[in-house]
């Protein structure tokens, strides 16, 4: 005897309707102007579901979209100089720090060395210190200021508000 296949039903307000052979399900999907769709295939039997697949996709990805919005991307911003740069240019510089930490970007403050300016890298360290000193209200040093080559490097990041 061949037996037909059945199918879990589970109605669109969430309620069981039993164990039903596949054509009647469809039937029931039917008659409410939905459709039948399989939640579980791997189940015994397979739970299918009376909705309405075309707006159960709609929330789905409304979903995912407000969760994409929601998502902050952290950008690594990187400003160099040289341990020897003047005053008024050390601001300018300064300035744009500030700016791309209160946008809530990463900075990477680098300084490069050329020539013999590499024997004294003191330079450079006083030089990130001051950087880090006048911007602790809005960042904090993520990585400290470390030699790497001829460039010392150090990131910065905002303070979480």
């Amino acid at each position: 005897m061949i037996r037909a296949r059945t199918v879990r039903v589970i109605a669109q307000d969430g309620e069981q309707l039993g164990i039903v052979p596949i054509e009647e399900a469809l039937g029931i999907a039917k008659e409410a102007d939905l459709d039948l769709v399989e939640v579980s295939p791997n189940a015994e039997p397979p739970v299918c579901r009376v909705m309405d697949y075309g707006k159960y996709k709609y929330e789905q990805n409304k979903k995912a979209q407000q969760a994409k919005k929601k998502q902050t991307l952290v950008v690594l911003k990187e400003v160099k100089m040289r341990a020897k740069t003047e005053e008024h240019d050390l601001q300018f510089k300064l300035r744009n720090i500030r700016k791309f930490l209160e946008q809530g970007n990463k900075v990477k403050v680098t300084i490069r060395f050329r020539g013999r300016e590499i024997i004294h890298p003191e330079l450079g360290k006083k030089r990130m210190d001051r950087i880090a000193e006048e911007l602790k209200d809005i960042g904090g040093v993520e990585q400290a200021p470390k030699l790497e080559g001829r460039s010392m490097i150090m990131i910065l990041s905002p303070s979480s508000k």
